[in-house]
């Protein structure tokens, strides 16, 4: 052909589907197609979906037709988790062309380019069964970005009440250990300075392997070949962090002291309704122990309000929680019904009133707990190792630190640091944002 296929890809949802995405462009390039903006117009278009909430669903159909609208004549696939529980509402909208669920997503590629040679006319709907599912072969080079994320696991088995992802991924389902070290060392070569270890459900890493190697034995693994300079975990279970695996980690040198527990709630009502397999002291618990094992760690969460039957007091309950811990960081954000989930059938469902005014009183607060912790970071003084990431029009570079702080400094003349890890030392900070000088 003369002129090269072009491609475009929009990712909604998770760092998960985020790598899944890339790991197809990078396939549809060595497949001979151009990569360009979703925006623009291309011959094909892919849309890795996502069915976290109602919004989800909703906003993954918006996408589909912003591709159509921009080329109705392109190839238009559709994949991932909103096509894996709802394939026939995707089916419904015309010239979708592709629909592939969480599952085989490489064979977009493939199944694209049958299409192309051979002139659309039939629709391809495959959505296999996640539940006995391997994990996918897929596999990146380099990142769009100054980190990049590996999926190194897929699926999960907590069937927590109100989530739907599981019965959208399936069963744990791990990538071989030599796999995630080749990439991790492949990515670092590359010139990635920070690496983020990512899944469904990260901390169930190796739970499907007879082995008995876990996510604890990967970390240190990683570390003791010196395979990157930067490792960061993606969102872990607070019971998954129990004593063994803070114990197997504590002297790791290249992981990042930044640790996402999901939350959810700080009540153990609740959490015992949405069938979590903690309880807010365990979750203190394991906290308290990283924090002695990874001096100046700072912690982030997910955190839910309005599920059914959540009272005020349940609200204050996780208010306080997040003050305990002392969060850096909170992702607040309400319940959404899901459909075939067990808590969308409770009863004392909560108002949306109710769920906007809890969301904004508990984002004031985690906003109040950011920047006592700030406070103390910038008094202390403390010297951070950040990564270049953006520079701004006001010639200020901003990135993120080891502990996940997120910083804004002058390069002082040095020169493109853009990807480079610089120390800096905090001045002061504004909106969550720490101004540094450059050391």
């Amino acid at each position: 052909m003369a002129d090269k296929y072009t491609v475009g890809l929009y990712t909604l949802g998770c760092k998960v589907s985020q790598y899944e995405t890339e790991a197809i462009r990078e396939a549809f390039v060595d497949a001979g197609f151009e990569s360009r903006p979703f925006e623009e117009k291309n011959d094909v278009y892919v849309i890795n979906t996502c069915t976290v909430t109602q919004e989800s669903d909703r906003k993954s159909r918006q996408i589909i037709r912003r591709a159509i609208k921009a080329n109705p004549e392109a190839i238009i696939a559709v994949v991932g988790c909103y096509t894996q529980r709802s394939p026939d509402q995707v089916s419904a909208i015309d010239s979708v062309d592709i629909i592939l669920g969480t599952d085989k997503k490489m064979s977009v590629i493939p199944l694209a380019l049958e299409l192309l040679r051979e002139g659309r006319g039939k629709k391809t709907v495959s959505v296999t069964d996640v539940s006995v599912a391997d994990f996918e072969p897929m596999s990146i080079r380099t990142a769009p970005r100054t980190r990049a994320y590996l999926k190194i696991e897929d699926g999960c088995e907590s069937k927590c009440t109100y989530c739907a992802i599981s019965s959208a991924r399936g069963r744990v389902r791990s990538k071989p250990r030599e796999v995630v070290i080749k990439e991790v060392e492949s990515l670092t070569k590359s010139g990635i300075k920070e690496i983020v270890l990512t899944g469904i459900e990260t901390g169930s890493y190796g739970r499907d392997f007879d082995t008995g190697y876990r996510l604890a034995d990967l970390i240190a693994e990683l570390d003791e070949r010196r395979s990157a300079e930067r490792i960061r975990l993606g969102s872990l279970a607070p019971e998954l962090v129990g004593e063994d695996f803070v114990e197997r980690i504590k002297g790791v040198k290249i992981l990042a002291p930044h640790f996402h527990i999901s939350m959810q709630s700080g009540s153990d009502r609740i959490l015992a309704s949405m069938k979590r397999r903690y309880t807010s002291a365990r979750a203190i618990e394991n906290i308290e122990r990283l924090r002695a094992a990874f001096p100046g760690a700072s912690f982030t969460t997910d955190l839910m309000v309005g599920f059914p039957g959540e009272t005020e007091e349940d609200f204050l309950l996780t208010a306080d929680f997040v003050k305990r811990v002392r969060f850096l960081d909170a992702h607040v954000f309400a319940y959404s019904k899901r459909s075939g989930t067990p808590a969308a059938e409770y009863p004392n469902q909560v108002d949306e009133a109710t769920k906007r005014e809890r969301s904004e009183r508990l984002i004031k607060i985690k906003n109040s707990v950011r920047d006592i912790v700030l406070d103390e970071l910038v008094a202390r003084g403390d010297e951070l190792s950040v990564i270049a990431e953006t520079l701004g029009d006001d010639g200020y570079y901003t990135g993120h630190s080891d502990t996940y702080v997120e910083v804004k400094f002058s390069p002082n003349g040095e020169g493109e640091l853009h990807g480079e890890l610089v120390n800096v030392a905090p001045v002061s900070h504004k909106n969550g944002v720490v101004l540094c000088k450059l050391i």
